[in-house]
């Protein structure tokens, strides 16, 4: 199957809770996984305004995430700290180990990369900089304050 991303319709927001949703506000994203089908992992292509996040830094318990930069150059914030990602660079994060990520685009033009996961059912992502805890259920994603109190 041939799936051409300009025909994928754009997805913009976060299902995150209000407060946090500015972080994210100029990314955008082209679900092709689900465009062609997949159900046991995602692939994305995201495109990142300049100054905007892709996620507030976490990590997830029990899914993988593979990031490959398509175009422009993106900042990758790690425990261990910044680095710069041009065209071609690519990072994994395998699942349970608590080192909370994120890309940044700080550059004055957009920039896209690809974005993989699997699917796993019932992970958790903790967001280590934030009062943010996610579930994952049946019903979507639950997220809670670091004391277990709804959003």
């Amino acid at each position: 199957m041939i799936i051409n991303p300009e025909n994928v319709t754009n997805c913009y927001g976060s299902n995150y809770p209000e407060e946090f949703k500015p972080v994210v506000a100029g990314r955008v994203k082209k679900r092709l996984g689900n465009a062609a089908g997949l159900e046991n992992f995602g692939v994305n292509l995201v495109e990142l305004a300049p100054g905007s996040a892709s996620a507030l830094r976490h990590w997830h318990d029990k899914q993988d995430e593979f990031i490959y930069v398509v175009s422009g150059e993106i900042t990758l914030l790690t425990d261990a700290g910044e680095e710069i990602f041009k065209v071609g660079d690519c990072a994994g994060f395998a699942a349970g180990v608590a080192n909370g990520h994120c890309l940044i685009n700080r550059s004055g033009e957009k920039a896209t990369y690809l974005e993989i996961g699997d699917r796993t059912s019932s992970d958790r992502v903790t967001y280590p900089d934030d009062d943010l805890v996610a579930q994952n259920s049946p019903e979507g994603w639950i997220f809670t304050h670091n004391d277990g109190k709804l959003y």
